[in-house]
């Protein structure tokens, strides 16, 4: 009895140990930022090289979020790709954007956009700076006197450089930036490594915090850890915590960091990202939200709660094609023109001759998925099928044109035919892509309401697919000549185990 009771307590103890990092922002959703505005919570994450570009999540409790747009559908006319880091905020009535992405025939640079609602229209100003090393991860504050400041990172560990992290007077119209940069701090502390980022500040009693990630952030090696500095005046001196780093990975969730902290019913959260530790790169940096609170001695301490059930949930997708347009879940390569039609149930996307096709995706959330669709084979002039996707040049796919079934994998652009197959089916092919471990992928096809069969009998290895700082999408298809289209009548995405 003695046992089993020391055996409870310990039980206990390590329960009470995990941080309560919630899932509330599912799939691919790197560096959330929030904000509250009347009394909505709106967020927003990374997005990389899909488009459209920043999605937009409303919430009225932090917890449950409906995506509801994106800030650009139209990407701005001087960047072409790494939409990184989307900073909401909200002053004086307006809303804000700053955020980072690749100039044309430049570097990495810090944007804004303005709009007079949350939901948008939003309005690009172009960028405020722009450093031969690249600049990232943008955060305005004012300080103790009311003056705007902007305060971003420059991206020196990208040529094997320190990275501070820089301040400067912002002008009121947010075109400009006013003065000489001052820099706040810079990574100097063994666990920072070779960073640090991902800063964002709040004013509480007699400090100014800065949450900062640092170290490695991205991919199945990942390090990143998140460390706070404080100081009593903006422009410093700032002090880094002794006990940093204060959010580290646990058996549930890998390398977390680069959030907000944001303020409910008095009690203060921070809305950050990390890895699942079983779906890993595949499905992506996904939103956690963390309860924390500041302590006696002027600093501030996770708060330690069992992990939620949520974080296991099951997550599925469904659509037949039979909006005006489609869902705010699709997503599309920034390299790509998007060109597709909506007509009595069925997508018709059109081709691209690019080995990689023309083709949309949707965020995967589990190591383990099925992504399914039906192709009308008899109304497809292009090739249609279905793929895991990394990025344009780094696929896997299963697709019909006429009678043809083919399995083509597409490493670094370079396309291999694994195998190919015959069939009678002249009307309609359901194709099933199965997904296991992340990367293990198998795929089946039949008849509409038949038994499937397996088409290959070894599963592909896809550990290849997930590029640095993206996860894997779910897509569909459409190769051939631009004025040809593939159709499709319904897609389906689930957690294996459902």
């Amino acid at each position: 009895m003695l046992k089993k009771f020391i055996s409870f307590f310990l039980l206990l103890l390590f329960v009470a140990a995990v941080q309560a990092q919630q899932l509330v922002l599912p799939g691919d959703n790197p560096d959330p930022s929030v904000v509250k505005i009347g009394d909505t919570y709106w967020a927003s994450a990374t997005t990389s090289n899909w488009g459209p570009a920043f999605p937009l999540f409303r919430s009225k409790d932090l917890v449950t979020w409906k995506q509801q747009g994106a800030i650009f559908n139209e990407l701005p006319q001087w960047a072409d790709y790494y939409f990184w880091a989307p900073e909401i905020t909200y002053d004086k009535g307006r809303v804000y954007v700053y955020y980072t992405a690749h100039k044309k025939n430049g570097s990495l640079c810090v944007g804004v956009a303005s709009a007079d609602r949350p939901e948008g229209p939003y309005r690009d100003h172009g960028p405020l700076i722009c450093q031969e090393a690249g600049s990232i991860d943008a955060f305005p504050m004012r300080d103790e006197k009311g003056t705007l400041y902007l305060i971003w990172k420059e991206d020196g560990n990208s040529i094997g450089q320190p990275t501070p992290i820089w301040i400067s007077e912002m002008n009121e119209e947010r075109t400009a930036l006013i003065g000489e940069k001052r820099e706040l701090f810079r990574n100097t502390e063994p666990w920072e490594s070779n960073l640090v980022e991902g800063v964002s500040i709040i004013h509480h009693g007699d400090y100014y915090y800065a949450f900062y990630a640092a170290a490695g952030c991205c991919g199945i090696e990942c390090t990143y850890m998140s460390g706070v500095a404080r100081a009593k005046t903006l422009l410093g001196p700032w002090e880094k915590y002794n006990q940093n780093p204060i959010l580290t990975s646990n058996e549930k969730w890998k390398c977390p960091g680069h959030g907000t902290p944001v303020e409910k019913d008095g009690k203060w959260y921070f809305l950050y990202h990390a890895y699942d530790a079983k779906s890993g790169p595949y499905a992506g940096r996904q939103g956690l939200l963390q309860e924390f609170s500041f302590t006696s001695d002027g600093w501030l301490s996770f708060i330690k709660q069992p992990v939620s059930a949520k974080d296991h949930a099951n997550y599925s997708v469904s659509d037949d094609f039979r909006g005006s347009g489609l869902s705010d879940k699709w997503q599309w390569n920034v390299f790509q023109k998007l060109n597709y039609k909506l007509i009595k149930g069925n997508l018709e996307l059109s081709a691209l001759p690019a080995e990689s096709g023309a083709f949309v995706g949707q965020k995967t959330y589990t190591a383990d998925y099925i992504a399914e669709t039906t192709v009308s084979v008899a109304k497809s002039a292009a090739e249609a099928g279905v793929a895991a996707v990394g990025d344009e040049n780094n696929l896997v796919r299963a697709s019909i044109y006429r009678d043809t079934l083919r399995l083509a994998v597409i490493k670094g652009g370079v396309p291999v035919f694994i195998q190919e197959q015959t069939l009678k089916t002249k009307d309609k092919l359901t194709l099933r892509m199965q997904v296991k471990n992340g990367k293990d992928i198998t795929f089946l096809y039949g008849v509409p309401g038949k038994e499937l069969k397996v088409f290959n009998q070894e599963p592909v290895d896809g550990s290849f697919l997930p590029p640095w700082d993206r996860a894997v999408r779910a897509a569909l298809i459409s190769k051939g000549d631009p004025e040809k289209t593939a159709v499709f009548e319904r897609f389906v995405l689930k957690d294996l185990n459902q």
